[in-house]
């Protein structure tokens, strides 16, 4: 009899100590041409403040170098143009989704964002949004292009979102990513260009997959700003306009 229980423990262990481990977390970033300094950048200020209690891996896209450090992925992409850059995101990070199969959780991030507060794990949900600090009180500036697979009637408009900050389970975001290539696909075949880019798309799929998580502009916070939240995650909007120039 005790020979059983202890071999029931021992079979239930690891189990136990898997329990225990943290989420392991993944955040994607773009970091073509000039960005990749930003990008080296706001991965910096997230070791120091996003999920710090998470198991971290930092992979960024980039023409550019990125230290060889055990925490940083850096994959060799690059520089589309524009709008590709920022269009094209969802193709790029389906692309490599091999590179992330082993993690709980994805977030993609634009390069020109600073964490400068801890994010935790109020942030992990099954699908993560961030509400657009631009149309707190406004339905935001959904596509209106009814050619657009982003296209989204007035009647369905509900809290704009921000492309800057978005994530969920892993499973999840690859589902993302695959629908979302397949309307961008389907628009440039048409010569359709939302006028914001991936974030038209990325609206369009939040009004049909609503997210479980839905963040304050506090994890977009627009650098200069005087809005009522907390800036938690910072995004360096006047640097990012005189880069695209």
């Amino acid at each position: 009899m005790i020979k059983r229980i202890f071999l029931m423990i021992c079979l239930l262990l690891p189990l136990a100590a898997f329990a225990d481990e943290p989420p392991k977390v993944g955040l994607l970033v773009m970091a073509t041409g000039k960005y990749n300094a930003m990008g080296l950048k706001m991965i910096e200020s997230a070791r120091g403040h996003f999920l710090p209690h998470c198991q971290r891996t930092f992979f960024i896209f980039t023409d550019g170098e990125a230290p060889q450090e055990c925490d940083v992925v850096r994959v060799g992409q690059a520089k589309l143009g524009w709008p590709d850059d920022t269009l094209k995101r969802f193709h790029v990070y389906l692309a490599n989704r091999d590179l992330y199969k082993d993690q709980d959780y994805l977030f993609a991030i634009d390069a020109d964002m600073v964490f400068v507060q801890d994010v935790g794990e109020e942030v992990l949900g099954d699908l993560v949004a961030t509400r657009h600090w631009g149309f707190l009180d406004k339905r935001g500036s959904y596509c209106g292009n009814k050619k657009s697979a982003a296209y989204v009637a007035r009647k369905d408009r509900k809290e704009y979102c921000c492309g800057a900050f978005y994530g969920g389970k892993r499973e999840e975001m690859i589902k993302l990513f695959e629908v979302n290539v397949q309307h961008v696909d389907k628009d440039l075949k048409k010569g359709v260009v939302p006028k914001w880019h991936d974030e038209g798309h990325l609206n369009r799929y939040f009004i049909d997959h609503p997210p479980t998580v839905l963040l304050s502009s506090s994890y977009c916070f627009p650098e200069g700003w005087d809005l009522p939240f907390e800036p938690r995650l910072v995004a360096l909007v006047n640097k990012s306009k005189s880069l695209r120039k």
